[in-house]
């Protein structure tokens, strides 16, 4: 059944085209030395495509041959050894394509650093991750002063290593450089996730199921690549020989641009982007989207529903999280039905709401949300995991499942708070002020509470010209929910604190 499901799903998405017979022959050699990671996947691209436009950033375009040459010669002249570790520093760009590759296709493991770490944290995760080097943008420089005992790479430095290699072909790594994806780091110090190596067709298979993107789309990344969701479309886009365009900074209006001029097709976002597209005049001409992709954080109120409204259906959330690669994925029709809904799981993941005593609790209550895939996470770098049932991996989250199987996430375990006795989820509150007209953004968090334990405290970002004052925000909390969820702090800000991926940073947030 699950070669049906594969074969089935790469013919509808044009994987299976005909083409010439000798690079076809070529493409499943590539991919039978190499394997699935992104060395594998950029090789039977070069081998099927090599003249296909593979990247369009900011600065140049380069072919899938070209981009390959550089990546070997990358791998050739890196100052580290098969098993270390190199930290990739860079924002969205070519050059951390090529660097992500070189770095795997040497059998070294690449980091990807959030851009919106300080210099400290950098330091601590360059020590903590033992970095051999560190590959960085100039415009990042004095932010790894204080990273010690690690070769530094800058932009110069980096094409000096690709001009001085020779230009033998490698040969695969004894072992496959694995990525190392940190965590989103929003209280504390970033983890670094290990990253399963896909054993086949079927986790691309999985997701372009739900997620319809095709063979050679043109697909700009929004998300960043150091971002858990930007490198996994960057995987299904390397997988499908696409072109991928980039822009070094989130840019609403250039991104927009962007998408029309390259005749984009596809679209790979987190949330916080589409809204701030939908902060935009309407354009007077609209890109010819057939996917936007978004994942990372929850869909804010009726985001979807507008967001279609204007794009048409093209919207599809993924739910999911370092650890787990995806739990669900909601299409078009599912956001029209229910936009607060994360969809369904995809064919081969398996999700289960459990209560505390570890048994599934009936549809419609909440409980511990648990799933299960063949990309499950291989554990923290620094050795620790995360809580498992019967196989599932605990997402941190609370959710529900409705009448039809699809998921709805609560909030985060550790962000539900129990004031006066009663179990209040801060995510609930938030959704629903999210829906006020005036409000462009809010996030809601627990602060402790001399009184009942604890309490809600709201944070507002207004529209322009907009007002709202404190009492009607409470009032109307109070008339829709119970009066334990009347956030008693209500917070006007000019901005929420958010990290490189658009998730809101809530140790910022003033108390």
């Amino acid at each position: 059944m699950d070669a049906l499901f594969v074969g089935g799903t790469m013919l509808r998405r044009g994987l299976l085209n005909p083409g010439s017979p000798v690079r076809i022959v070529r493409q499943f050699a590539a991919l039978g030395r190499w394997g699935f990671g992104l060395a594998g996947e950029l090789r039977q691209a070069a081998a099927r495509s090599p003249r296909r436009i593979a990247v369009i950033d900011d600065q140049r375009q380069i072919t899938y041959a070209q981009l390959l040459n550089r990546a070997e010669k990358l791998a050739r002249a890196l100052p580290a050894a098969p098993g270390e570790r190199v930290g990739l520093l860079c924002r969205n760009s070519a050059r951390m394509i090529e660097a992500l590759i070189g770095t795997t296709t040497l059998g070294a493991d690449p980091v990807l650093m959030n851009t919106g770490l300080s210099a400290s944290q950098l330091a601590t995760v360059a020590k903590d991750q033992g970095l051999r080097a560190l590959i960085f943008d100039d415009e990042l420089a004095e932010r790894v002063a204080l990273v010690e005992g690690v070769e530094k790479i800058d932009e110069a430095r980096f094409e000096e290593l690709i001009a001085s290699a020779p230009d033998d072909r490698a040969a695969p790594p004894e072992r496959p450089g694995r990525i190392i994806v940190l965590t989103s780091g929003t209280t504390g110090v970033p983890k670094g996730a290990r990253r399963p190596t896909p054993g086949g067709f079927s986790p691309l298979c999985s997701v372009i199921d739900r997620i319809p993107l095709r063979a050679q789309e043109r697909v700009l990344i929004a998300a960043p690549l150091f971002h858990t969701w930007g490198f996994a479309g960057l995987q299904i886009a390397l997988a499908l020989r696409a072109t991928v365009v980039l822009r070094r900074r989130f840019d609403p209006a250039a991104i927009l641009d962007d998408l029309v001029r390259h005749s984009c097709t596809g679209m790979v976002a987190v949330p916080v982007m589409v809204q701030q597209f939908m902060e935009l005049p309407e354009p007077a001409r609209k890109p010819a989207l057939r996917v936007v992709a978004v994942s990372g954080s929850a869909l804010p109120g009726g985001l979807a529903t507008r967001f279609m409204d204007r794009y048409g259906d093209v919207l599809y959330n993924l739910y999911g999280s370092t650890e787990a690669s995806w739990a669900s994925i909601a299409t078009p029709a599912d956001l029209r039905f229910a936009p607060n809904t994360a969809g369904k799981p995809p064919h081969g993941t398996r999700i289960a709401v459990l209560g505390d005593d570890g048994k599934p609790v009936p549809r419609g209550e909440i409980g511990r949300l648990f799933v299960g895939n063949e990309m499950l996470f291989e554990g923290y770098t620094n050795g620790a995991s995360k809580t498992m049932h019967d196989g599932l991996l605990a997402t941190g989250d609370l959710g529900h499942l409705d009448a039809e199987g699809r998921v709805y996430v609560d909030g985060r375990e550790d962000d539900m708070i129990v004031s006066g006795g009663e179990n209040v989820y801060p995510a609930e509150v938030e959704g629903l002020l999210a829906d006020l007209p005036q409000v462009r953004e809010v996030a809601v968090i627990g602060v402790a509470d001399d009184e009942y334990g604890q309490r809600l405290a709201a944070y507002l970002v207004l529209r322009d010209d907009e007002t709202l004052d404190p009492e009607a925000v409470r009032e109307h909390v109070r008339r829709h929910r119970a009066r334990f969820s009347v956030p008693r702090d209500v917070i006007f800000l000019d901005a929420l604190p958010r990290n490189a991926t658009g998730k809101v940073v809530t140790r910022d947030l003033p108390r």
